[in-house]
């Protein structure tokens, strides 16, 4: 008994004795993880605002490596791998942290929409889609419903970017897209045959947008294909006074239907007025195709129109008069729209940058490469 109590009295100071230093050395170990954590991760901070990103990318994976909890870590690894393209790792880093049943809500949320970013930059898009559903009434709900809008736009699929739009608020904002949605749904359908789905998709568009150039446009030509030229006329009548920029896509279309409907005379009056409002070669040609070859104020307007804007489109107008009928007026007039149309092409570009100059380099001024101007100008390449 007397040696059982012995032993005790020696064992119970000599075990806390050993307790004590184990404690310390898992301290020390601890601290000294620590400290070896923020000492890679500042580093990887430094090489990656050097720009060394193969550097920044084995100090985050040590970083990783020394405290792997650490999710700020790991976000910053999967960026970097995305950055770089890389992106089978940076799935494989957000995954590992989605795998985590220790993270948080809000990282969890972080890490979805990094994983549903690293698929759309692989261009696995229908993953993409899902990893952006899957943030649907989270704090990201926004930017991912704004995402799954560029997805479907870029995959053509017309529908579901419409019915996307109409759920992004405020909606109004939108409008004009989707009134483009139903206007790619009404040239699909009205290429199969479906001309029912076409005049549907059409009314959708402008109740979506009433001021939408597009859907006037085409209800036209759809119009002006079933021999219905009137009503064409009087559908881009009405694009002309709403969008005079947009009316300049079917002038010629629209001159070639007042003459199958014998209206040239108002389609004259209605061009003339546009012209003079808003002076454009498609308007000129457009009134040119309804007069007569040899009208006699094809030259003066011709002149009038070179001489306000002097472009090659104006110049090949006036050039394509008998040379006989040139003044030298005219041809005043088409020196001076040759050597303005000229003047940005007689430069030299930088084959690395693209950097113009008018004078040879031997070094870009732009990227100082050496010998990346080609000899000839930018006319003669």
């Amino acid at each position: 008994m007397d040696l059982t109590l012995s032993w005790l009295l020696l064992g119970l100071p000599l075990a806390f004795a050993l307790g004590w230093v184990a404690s310390r050395i898992d301290l020390r170990q601890l601290r000294r993880e620590r400290r070896d954590s923020p000492r890679a991760y500042f580093k990887g901070l430094n090489l990656l605002l050097d720009e060394q990103q193969d550097q920044a990318i084995d100090a985050f994976i040590e970083a990783v490596q020394n405290d792997p909890d650490t999710s700020e870590l790991h976000f910053a690894l999967g960026n970097l791998f995305r950055r770089r393209g890389e992106f089978e790792r940076a799935v494989r880093v957000h995954q590992h942290l989605l795998g985590r049943a220790d993270l948080k809500p809000a990282d969890r949320e972080r890490a979805q929409r990094a994983l549903a970013q690293d698929y759309m930059k692989a261009g696995l898009f229908d993953r993409a889609e899902a990893a952006w559903h899957a943030l649907e009434g989270t704090a990201f709900d926004a930017q991912a419903r704004l995402a799954l809008l560029s997805l479907y736009e870029r995959m053509r699929d017309w529908p579901r970017a419409a019915a996307v739009a109409r759920r992004l608020e405020p909606a109004a904002t939108f409008a004009s897209r989707i009134a483009h949605y139903e206007c790619e749904l009404a040239e699909a359908a009205d290429a199969g045959g479906r001309s029912d789905e076409a005049d549907a998709a059409l009314a959708r568009a402008r109740a979506a947008d009433p001021q939408a150039p597009r859907p006037l446009l085409l209800a036209g030509r759809r119009r002006a294909r079933q021999g219905d030229a009137r009503a064409a006329l009087a559908l881009w009548d009405q694009l002309r006074q709403q969008h005079p920029g947009s009316f300049l896509l079917v002038a010629a279309d629209y001159a070639a239907q007042a003459q199958a409907c014998g209206r040239e005379a108002a389609a004259q009056a209605a061009l003339s007025a546009a012209l003079a409002e808003h002076p454009a070669i498609e308007l000129l040609q457009a009134l040119e195709s309804l007069e007569p070859a040899d009208a006699p104020q094809r030259l003066p307007r011709l002149l009038d129109h070179l001489r306000s804007h002097p472009t090659l489109s104006a110049a090949q107008g006036l050039l394509a008069l008998p040379p006989a009928a040139l003044t030298p007026e005219a041809w005043t007039a088409l020196r001076a729209a040759v050597a303005r149309s000229a003047g940005p092409l007689q430069r030299y570009r930088c084959a690395t940058c693209g950097f113009e100059a008018q004078h040879y380099f031997w070094q870009c001024p732009g990227c100082l490469s050496w010998d990346s101007y080609p000899p000839q100008r930018i006319d003669a390449l």
